[in-house]
């Protein structure tokens, strides 16, 4: 039961921040004297909103991410399995983000209605401005998650993406103009605000990638009309695991590609597939230069470090992910990648580097063998290979049939979650 994907450690993550904040509600209630008949704890609600904001935004920023991951992967592979395999769900960090943005936007509600109770009552310490600026906050608050339910993220994620961006700098500028207000109504200083912290380390926390942006030239190669082989040497080498993000149009779009750095070598690579309008139109047109921001950021292969051995499970461009970790040995790896016509598709080159790092490697070509069953051949792997994790870079239905395969039968199993 617990292996069920709506158990999975991203919606505990939610869960538990749902808790801790009901745990504080109640805490509140009992012993702040939040509510009274004549009198609200304005200042502390605001606390809790600014609170669970701050940490939804700062638990996506790319260094917090990196020493997520630093943290987790540092637990030595003697120590016992079942710990290794708990840390290896580092990854599944975007929970916070959802379950801090969630209750962030409930006591964010609370807040305005407490204005609106105050305002009513004649209470001291609210303005007219303060009201509608807030109103007008929660409004896109609620716009904001609105748009980011999976089944409209999943069918309009250019649309999700847009807003999550114009409607999140938005929303920025206005808790910054509340904040004042809210401070200047209560008679407080700005500096003595916990709110005014939170909201500068927010802040620079959504600047820092912006200030690294820069327009980069690249090199395409392009075996076959399905795959680009991009490759930068713009004076970043980033770690193997790392993604990069990239974008023609850097206001209206963005998609991260996992970093495949050779060893010894400066630069690295990019194995982009054709799958959708933007990567169609890039392998296309093999435009000489791209935007690049932020930093190389931990991805969700990085864990195989906490393993003695690791089974790689990749599709068709999944091997971009898998092969920055086979090319470095980040840890000792057997590899089962099932593709279409792999020469033909990726070129020989690649395919040669890939079985150069990786001898025994498995490579099915569905166009000659047909679709294969995942789960068996990556039991097979674990059995034979005496593997403890098997992380599979695939879409999302076989990703999940393969994680639940193994977990379902005791082996840890590791997989992108796309909840970004």
């Amino acid at each position: 039961m617990w292996k069920h994907r709506y158990l999975m450690h991203y919606h505990r993550l939610i869960a538990l921040v749902v808790v801790v904040n009901l745990v504080l509600l109640g805490y509140g209630l009992r012993q702040w004297s939040w509510w009274t008949a004549d009198s609200i704890n304005l200042a502390a609600i605001s606390n809790m909103v600014i609170a669970n904001i701050g940490i939804a935004i700062l638990i996506r920023q790319q260094y917090v991410i990196n020493l997520l991951f630093k943290v987790a992967t540092s637990v030595p592979t003697s120590w016992p399995l079942r710990f290794r395999a708990l840390m290896g769900k580092v990854y599944h960090f975007g929970g916070i983000h959802v379950g801090g943005a969630i209750m962030g936007t409930l006591w964010f509600a609370a807040f305005v209605g407490s204005l609106i109770y105050s305002w009513i009552n004649g209470l001291p310490g609210v303005s007219l401005a303060t009201m509608v600026v807030t109103a007008v906050l929660l409004v896109l608050l609620v716009a904001i998650i609105a748009l980011s339910m999976p089944q409209f993220r999943a069918k309009y994620h250019d649309e999700f993406e847009l807003m999550h961006r114009f409607g999140g700098w938005a929303s920025l500028l206005l808790f910054w103009v509340q904040t004042v207000l809210f401070i200047n109504d209560q008679g407080g200083s700005l500096l003595a605000a916990p709110g005014f912290w939170v909201l500068l380390a927010v802040t620079f926390s959504i600047a820092l990638p912006w200030l690294r942006l820069k327009k980069v030239r690249v090199q395409i190669e392009r075996p076959s009309n399905h795959v680009a082989l991009v490759r930068f040497n713009h004076g970043v080498t980033p770690f193997a695991g790392s993604s990069t993000a990239v974008s023609r149009s850097p206001l209206t779009e963005w998609h991260s590609f996992a970093n495949v750095p050779a060893p010894g070598e400066d630069g690295f690579r990019l194995t982009i597939s054709r799958a959708g309008d933007w990567t169609g139109e890039l392998i296309d047109d093999m435009p000489s230069h791209v935007w690049v921001k932020g930093i190389p950021t931990a991805g969700v292969g990085n864990i195989d470090q906490l393993f003695k051995r690791v089974v790689w499970i990749a599709t068709g461009s999944g091997i971009g992910p898998t092969l920055p970790h086979l090319l470095a040995h980040t840890a000792p790896a057997r590899l089962v990648w099932s593709t279409r016509t792999p020469r033909k598709t990726y070129g020989d080159d690649l395919v040669d580097e890939i079985l150069e790092s990786e001898p025994n490697a498995l490579i099915w070509d569905t166009n000659e063998n047909g679709r294969p069953d995942l789960v068996q051949l990556a039991y097979d792997a674990v059995q034979e290979f005496d593997a403890e994790a098997v992380i599979v870079i695939s879409n999302k239905k076989l990703t999940w049939q393969v994680v639940y395969g193994m977990e379902s039968r005791g082996i840890p199993a590791y997989g992108a979650i796309w909840d970004s």
